[in-house]
């Protein structure tokens, strides 16, 4: 087995050994940031340059997608030779009503999406080389809806009905 680590530090963590996005929260507001922020708060109304970790939700629902035709330029590390595209996945975060880009996870294309469905946080690699596998987070759709009542969709991966 390969070693593992994250591609880029500080952006992945894990609760109860679930792995999630890393944001940060402003002990003054409650605003929420991702990639994390520690500078000061840009929330027009806030003062504060204090901040606290803020692991966010691990579903959302598809706000948009696309795919990456061409290969992206450096930093990114092609996997394959010749360049395969992939599909990328902007996801509104349930709780935080933020909007958070990702490549979809393996086997997910852009053919397997659609505006709206349920989507889900996970962790695979974004290449390997010697040191071992550069993990990252990538989106796919849920296996599972939402509980009723939280604006969830039931059976959205196979074109099912909405229940918000």
């Amino acid at each position: 087995m390969s070693a593992q680590r994250p591609a880029l530090e500080g952006y992945l963590t894990e609760v109860d050994g679930v792995p999630h996005l890393l944001g940060s929260r402003c002990t003054a507001c409650g605003t929420v940031y991702f990639p994390r922020l520690d500078s000061f708060c840009r929330h027009p109304d806030c003062d504060s340059d204090s901040f606290e970790d803020a692991p966010l939700s691990r579903r959302g629902r598809l706000w948009s997608y696309t795919n990456a035709a061409y290969q992206p330029p450096p930093p990114y590390v092609p996997v394959s030779d010749p360049y395969e595209p992939f599909a990328i996945a902007a996801v509104e975060l349930d709780a935080e009503r933020m909007v958070v880009l990702g490549q979809c996870a393996t086997g997910v294309d852009v053919a397997d999406l659609q505006v709206g469905m349920e989507m889900e946080l996970v962790v695979e690699p974004l290449f390997s080389d010697e040191e071992g596998d550069a993990l990252t987070w990538k989106w796919r759709p849920t296996a599972s809806p939402l509980p009723q009542g939280e604006g969830g969709t039931v059976g959205a991966a196979d074109g099912g009905e909405r229940v918000a």
